[in-house]
């Protein structure tokens, strides 16, 4: 899809590069005099179709990922650093001076949102609101988790002032498709909870990034976050070996996840924070309304062009309606507007991968050659930077669409007779994120929900799989997740419970009282915290 430069309206124009010169280690805004990765944009600037370099981030290499390290180790300081130690207030003060700051850049970022990862408008919008609606919401939990544990305990004449601590140093990696949103679902409560962060963004989605630099520069101690640009292999593996990291946090997929961890020494101290990939399946009852179903599985297979671990990757619809659904459904995926993020309606978008028409042609070819048929009009037609979706049927269970997670656009339907068919195919799968259930009548429904429970981690009843409202659970079985992401969980994933105890005798309730009077500990405390 090409657009001239002309029709790109002037607040949405790259009138300059961002070229991302510095690094952030130790508290520093390192300058790079080394090689540099040029960043583009699949979308086009020029009446002939050439992708637009939006700027530089720079190459850095091992010997920048080691500093990183040491750095963040200096600031935990084997738990006995500034920020670990830190009262709770303290570490909430930096928050918010931290999205403070952040809010100040949300036309630049939402604006990069878009020529990087192809984001609509609205989407990029949504991303940047939701994210710092996210820390407020975090910040908030944390404040009612610290209430929740200034009090003392008594069991069997034992005193127990039991609160959460930090777990080490965090190796944290996002996302492209959630660039900050996932990215800072991961940071966000890793930082507050009193750990110390490296963190490198995605090849894309990168510069996004540029104008929050000095933010965290100015509102964590020197070392608390550290953000290096480069290469995963080149930064992370090392790194890793060190042994020194204690917590991966990653939203991507498990090869990469075990990958990475399998240069760990010291498995067994590695803690995981991790999102994965996911094969999320629609089910189609002959008793559904076949409207609603419709409309919520064109949202679960096509937004952000199906680029999401939620997205709807199959759909499963029973053979008495699979004929009535195929033709309205084809019709309305051919209906979707598609165009630059900026353009009004716009629901397909430029894909940010260069390859990654070519990989769902190799997908639609293989489905076709196993019996499948495009049953839209516009199913397959490709552009320089797009191809638009294909809805496959009947799709055999030998296509590699079928197993493998797309991550594109491109739409597979299976018809079934009985409902133990995918079931029994959710449960040979090696995922087991979310489904979404399509029916009325409740005793179909009520035995199905009672397998589906222990299949994925969230059934939706008649709407598209999604991560939010972000105070729910999040997370996945088998291959799609380990710990949970949700605002009140993800502070429990990067931390640790530990507790000061103490036998009840005058001689020790003696020193407890002196340490509450005198409030000279940060960790014994049972102020409430407004």
């Amino acid at each position: 899809m090409k657009s001239t430069f002309k029709e790109i309206p002037d607040e949405y124009k790259i009138t300059s590069l961002v070229n991302q010169n510095t690094y952030l280690i130790g508290g520093e805004l390192k300058e790079w005099k080394g090689a540099n990765a040029a960043v583009y944009s699949t979308i086009s600037s020029t009446e002939d179709y050439k992708p637009t370099l939006l700027g530089t981030v720079p190459d850095l290499t091992e010997d920048e990922a080691i500093e990183a390290l040491n750095a963040s180790s200096k600031a935990y300081g084997r738990g006995q650093g500034l920020w670990p130690t830190m009262k709770v207030e303290g570490r909430i003060a930096a928050m918010e001076k931290f999205v403070v700051q952040m809010k100040t850049k949300r036309t630049e970022i939402v604006k990069l949102l878009m020529w990087e990862i192809g984001k609509a408008l609205p989407d990029s919008e949504k991303e940047f609101d939701r994210t710092v609606d996210y820390i407020y919401d975090t910040i908030e939990d944390y404040k009612q988790m610290d209430r929740n544990s200034a009090k003392f305990e008594k069991n069997s004449g034992v005193h127990a002032h039991i609160r959460r601590g930090p777990l080490g140093i965090v190796l944290c990696l996002g996302p492209y498709n959630y660039p900050l949103n996932e990215t800072f679902a991961l940071l966000i409560p890793a930082l507050i909870m009193g750990n110390t962060v490296i963190f490198k963004p995605a090849k894309h989605g990168v510069l996004l990034l540029s104008p929050l630099l000095e933010a965290f520069q100015n509102s964590f101690p020197a070392g608390v976050v550290n953000i290096i640009y480069g290469r995963g292999r080149t930064l992370a593996t090392p790194i890793m070996k060190t042994g020194l990291v204690d917590v991966l946090a990653l939203i991507g997929n498990s090869k990469s996840a075990n990958a990475i961890q399998a240069n760990h020494p010291q498995k067994n101290r590695l803690r995981l924070v991790l999102g994965l990939e996911a094969k999320n399946p629609a089910i189609v009852l002959p008793d559904a309304d076949l409207d609603l179903a419709i409309d919520e599985c064109i949202a679960g297979t096509t937004s952000f062009n199906g680029q999401r671990c939620t997205a709807l990757k199959i759909v499963y619809v029973h053979e008495e309606i699979v004929a009535e659904f195929n033709k309205r459904f084809a019709e309305k995926v051919d209906g979707l507007k598609l165009g630059n993020p900026w353009e009004s309606g716009v629901t397909l978008t430029p894909l940010p991968e260069p390859g990654k028409p070519a990989y769902i042609q190799e997908l639609i070819d293989d489905a076709t050659d196993k019996g499948a048929k495009i049953i839209n009009k516009k199913g397959g037609e490709t552009t320089e930077n797009y191809i638009f979706p294909a809805v496959l049927y009947p799709v055999s269970k030998d296509s590699r669409v079928f197993d493998e997670e797309q991550f594109g656009p491109v739409i597979p339907i299976v018809s079934f007779k009985n409902i133990q068919e995918p079931l029994d195919d959710m449960a040979a799968s090696n995922y087991g994120q979310q489904v979404s259930v399509f029916g009325s009548e409740v005793k179909t429904l009520a035995p199905l929900i009672d397998t589906l429970v222990n299949l994925v981690c969230r059934v939706n009843l008649n709407s598209s799989c999604q991560r939010g409202p972000d105070v729910y659970p999040f997370t996945g079985r088998k291959d799609s997740a380990v710990a949970t992401l949700s605002v009140h969980d993800a502070l429990r994933s990067f931390s640790i419970r530990t507790f000061l105890a103490s036998k009840d005798t005058a001689y020790n309730n003696a020193i407890l009282q002196e340490l509450l009077d005198k409030k000279s500990s940060n960790f014994i405390s049972t102020d409430y915290i407004l």
